[in-house]
């Protein structure tokens, strides 16, 4: 039932206004005007499939799933734990993702080397060790590889499951090769450009993973302590439950993760869909491009 006096066109603003504002931060509005309405070239044109992927509600399944995983690899987990403040600042962390993601998808070609010049420059100082005495560095092309072939996954497999327009065989290898071109960015040697390629990546790495205390903390806090208030805890705990069984039982089961006892398992996916239905209704989309340009990619 709807506030008394609020029509619906004014619930939907509040509602996409508020999402809006907690992923995209203070900036957002600044940041969305000059993403799409900066003119000139981009890396990816109006009908390339990242920028359906990329631009759905399904999103926010897939970048809770995508931690969780990633989360698996000890050194991306060590790095994480000790510089990025996911505890004292996730919403900052979010919204660093979100804009970043927004600018290479959406962006101008300038824009989008600017924001993966910045990443890069975080990362080259971003070193340590783990417990156990192993180096890190966030600008190692191999833990690069780790953490993008599993956000890549995680995105795709929230879109085919919950998306508004799951992509066919084409448009999901054409997905994993758009990612392909920021992850060459970043610093990723020879990042998968298939879905088959991407399968056999993320098999690759399987002998590296496992479950460490900080992902064990972290998966614990991610699902079970987002720092929300009380109204928004249940979308959030669907968006959860819909990540964790999205993720593959292997995963699971070294992360100990499982739906909340609240919400059946036969109820988890439907209640997905329809609360991304939610925020896809409630979030506007991205603006066409004010000039297609020359793809500069």
């Amino acid at each position: 039932m709807r506030p008394f006096g609020t029509s619906a066109p004014d619930l939907r603003g509040r509602v996409g206004g508020a999402l809006f504002a907690r992923v995209a931060g203070p900036a957002g509005q600044e940041n969305r005007a000059r993403i799409h309405d900066t003119p000139g070239p981009r890396w990816f044109e109006a009908d390339r499939p990242v920028r359906t992927v990329h631009g759905d509600a399904s999103m926010f399944i897939g970048g809770l799933r995508a931690l969780l995983l990633q989360s698996l690899h000890p050194l991306a987990m060590a790095a994480v734990a000790a510089h990025s403040g996911y505890r004292g600042d996730p919403w900052g962390r979010l919204q660093r993702t979100s804009t970043f993601l927004a600018m290479t998808t959406y962006g101008t070609a300038d824009d989008a080397q600017a924001a993966v010049d910045r990443v890069r420059a975080v990362h080259e100082g971003i070193r340590g060790r783990t417990a156990s005495g192993e180096a890190y560095h966030a600008a190692d092309p191999h833990l690069l590889g780790w953490v993008h072939a599993a956000e890549v996954d995680s995105f795709l497999m929230a879109h085919q499951r919950y998306g508004a327009d799951p992509l066919d065989e084409a448009g999901l290898d054409g997905y994993v090769a758009d990612t392909a071109h920021v992850a060459e960015a970043l610093g990723v040697v020879d990042p998968p450009r298939t879905g088959e390629e991407l399968t056999a990546v993320l098999t690759a790495y399987r002998p590296e993973l496992r479950p460490t205390r900080q992902a064990l903390e972290a998966a614990h806090f991610i699902l079970h302590h987002p720092p929300l208030p009380l109204v928004a805890r249940p979308p959030y705990a669907v968006l959860a439950a819909n990540a964790i069984v999205t993720l593959p039982p292997w995963a699971r089961t070294a992360l100990r993760v499982r739906p909340p006892a609240l919400l059946p398992e036969g109820c988890v996916e439907p209640a997905g869909r329809l609360l991304t239905r939610t925020i896809r209704w409630a979030m506007p989309p991205a603006p066409p491009l004010t000039t297609s340009g020359a793809n500069a990619g």
